[in-house]
């Protein structure tokens, strides 16, 4: 299955790993990310650790495990290109439209990655 559509079609959980300049790891729990036509990954992300990580290190691993029983699911390892800040395709993206009071007084950014190499959950 094509990883665009293994995404789309496959619920469960993921996680972003990524690490500081001096390698302060740090994990948080991310959506599904969207496959863009040129093969490039992209994740919809705040100002926050994650982000502030990837400025000096591009490098990241993303988990995903498949609800359900087992251990199923996909590695994917990830260096980033680019960002886009509050971009109209970042808007087209975004699974979910509605946004919190809260997050509305937070950026999003559009975050671009190359995908370096796919691996199963286990194995």
């Amino acid at each position: 299955m094509e990883l665009a559509s293994y995404f789309e079609n496959t619920k469960g959980t993921g996680v972003l790993a990524t690490a500081d300049a001096s390698g302060q790891v740090n994990a948080a729990v991310y959506a599904r990310p969207h496959f863009l036509e040129d093969g490039t990954v992209a994740l919809i992300m705040r100002d926050r650790r994650t982000r502030q990580n990837l400025l000096s290190n591009p490098h990241a691993a993303y988990l995903f495990i498949e609800s359900g029983p087992g251990y199923q699911g996909k590695r994917l390892y990830l260096t980033k290109l680019t960002e886009e800040k509050e971009s109209d395709r970042l808007y087209r993206l975004k699974r979910r439209q509605g946004r919190l009071e809260q997050e509305d007084q937070e950026s999003l950014y559009l975050t671009i990655f190359r995908l370096d190499q796919e691996r199963p959950l286990i194995g």
